[in-house]
């Protein structure tokens, strides 16, 4: 017989991609913003990088050796899940807190669901939230940009965000540095966690997983869009108080969210019109919590809680099966 019939259960075309392939190219594509953070900030922000990469790895391992799984490590998931927990750390992290960070990811946004593909939130951003919630004092002291080299000392300063906030809170009106100086914030030059040095570099960095494929544009666009509609609605009330919408997409954690941690495919929903409806939800939380919450980013927070709306989101967006008649009550 040599025309066989093989029956086997979907998928049938397979386009050829794997885990290890996506991880490792989104971690490429990571590599302009993890680079400028480390000329930025120094020393410091290399050894935050070390730490929590090799912290989650070495988590993992164990976590998948205590029970008794195969080992992962080889997929490149922990140590993605590493490099963004330290863009979303600030420079000056002690080596406890980044280690601390790294073991929340694994054995708490990650392992405790059953590893890989079945977390429900992202795991850096678990790890963020409750590093943030926890030890406050550590996760908002920021540092000046001292470029290596330059032999400028660490200089404790504040986010472009928080200083707004406090402004407004104080003055109830916007300071000079919200209003101009964006050509810095654009390319990097300002205090801020890792992953909120350059606007640029990470927007390079989403353009090449759009490029491979990696991600798709509905997320992002509908994250940015909804970020710059709600925000310039607020802009055009009162602009002596509201930030105009560049001063949003700039500044902060809104690129390094939406194109690489908004789009985590486990914990993001998987049809066209959800991935749209949310990242607009995303980019709705993040306006009114930088505008009306008590913490200056909200980015964090915003995907974490859509995290929890994508079965929801994905039940309602679901596609109907072919040939599906609908039943009339």
């Amino acid at each position: 017989m040599e025309n066989q019939l093989y029956l086997s259960s979907s998928p049938h075309i397979h386009s050829g991609e794997t885990t290890d392939k996506v991880m490792r190219l989104v971690i490429y594509a990571l590599i302009p913003a993890t680079a400028l953070s480390i000329y930025f900030f120094g020393l410091p922000a290399l050894s935050v990088l070390l730490i929590c990469t090799l912290g989650c790895v070495a988590f993992e391992a164990l976590a998948c050796f205590v029970m008794g799984r195969p080992q992962t490590i080889a997929d490149g998931s922990a140590a993605l899940t590493g490099v963004l927990l330290a863009l979303n750390m600030p420079p000056s992290s002690p080596w406890w807190l980044s280690l601390l960070g790294a073991a929340i990811a694994i054995l708490i946004g990650k392992q405790v669901y059953g590893g890989l593909g079945y977390n429900p939130f992202n795991p850096a951003l678990v790890a963020r939230v409750v590093l943030l919630i926890s030890f406050p004092v550590q996760m908002t002291s920021w540092t000046a940009p001292a470029p290596l080299g330059s032999g400028i000392d660490a200089v404790t300063t504040a986010t472009p965000l928080g200083e707004m906030q406090m402004a407004v809170m104080l003055t109830g009106k916007l300071p000079e540095m919200a209003t101009s100086g964006f050509a810095n914030y654009f390319l990097g030059n300002m205090g801020g966690s890792l992953g909120e040095v350059s606007a640029l570099a990470l927007l390079l960095g989403g353009l090449f997983l759009l490029y491979k494929k990696i991600i798709t544009w509905h997320t992002p666009f509908s994250f940015i869009a909804t970020v710059v509609i709600v925000s310039g609605i607020f802009w055009l009330i009162d602009p002596t108080k509201y930030p105009n919408p560049l001063f949003h997409l700039i500044t902060g954690g809104l690129i390094l969210g939406a194109f690489f941690m908004a789009t985590d495919m486990v914990s993001s929903p998987v049809t066209y019109k959800g991935m749209l409806i949310f990242g607009s939800g995303c980019g709705l939380l993040t306006v009114l919590i930088r505008l009306f919450g008590g913490y200056p980013e909200g980015v964090s927070f915003a995907i974490l809680l859509m995290n929890a709306a994508t079965p929801l989101i994905d039940r309602y967006t679901r596609p109907k099966i072919y040939g599906q008649v609908e039943q009339k009550a």
